[in-house]
């Protein structure tokens, strides 16, 4: 049996796709790397220090110079990871509200995304690796030796993120979130540069009404196939 070395794992926000992703890393022993972290430190870093995240040419400037950290977690409150931007624990703070709004803005920038997209490709070139955002299997690692897409119905991811937050003790109603979501798939699946799509090869898996431990069997059949 031969198992993939390099998987790279697309989808739209709250389709599970970081929690499977984690969970294979941990099965196989890999680096676990999501790759939206970056964009979101930009998108907060731009909120935080009084950079439009519609101002296309100071928001690329500010991802060129930003210095952005991915680590194994150290703090025990359910983070999976440490995200350090400008050597400031920022896990939590890039999971509000705003950045999710102006996420998917930035996150389309082209000077962002070259920015963000050569340390990521350096990162996956090493082997044994599960990356996980929404161009990984198009654009950052078309390599990868399984490429899988995660989707889910907008309405199930919606109510995903509300128990996300609500456990976080940062309530939002349902209705604001559905509707942001929406329009977030709507921008990521048409903007020019690096659309979400599945990439070639890819295999998608709904998980709409699947359990975490369902999706997680049907990952690892097609790690180890």
């Amino acid at each position: 049996m031969t198992t993939a070395r390099v998987i790279a794992i697309d989808g739209p926000a709250a389709s599970g796709k970081s929690t499977l992703a984690q969970l294979l890393a941990e099965r196989l022993g890999y680096l676990y790397f999501d790759t939206g972290v970056m964009y979101r430190a930009v998108t907060l870093a731009s909120l935080t220090q009084g950079v439009s995240p519609e101002d296309e040419k100071a928001v690329s400037a500010l991802a060129e110079s930003i210095e952005v950290d991915v680590r194994p977690a150290t703090v025990d409150d359910g983070r999976q990871y440490d995200v350090i931007s400008n050597g400031e624990d920022v896990t939590w703070a890039i999971r509000n509200v705003e950045v999710d709004r102006h996420v998917s803005r930035v996150s389309a920038y082209a000077g962002v995304r070259r920015a963000m997209t050569r340390r990521q490709r350096d990162i996956g070139l090493r082997g044994l690796v599960v990356m996980v955002g929404r161009d990984i299997g198009t654009v950052v690692l078309p390599e990868a030796e399984l490429k899988l897409y995660l989707d889910a119905t907008v309405e199930e991811r919606a109510r995903r993120r509300q128990q996300e937050l609500t456990r976080r003790d940062k309530p939002v109603t349902y209705e604001e979130i559905l509707r942001d979501m929406a329009a977030r798939d709507s921008y990521d699946s048409t903007r020019p540069l690096a659309p979400l799509r599945p990439a070639a090869g890819a295999v998608i898996l709904d998980t709409t009404g699947l359990t975490v431990e369902q999706v997680l069997a049907r990952a690892m059949a097609l790690v180890e196939a």
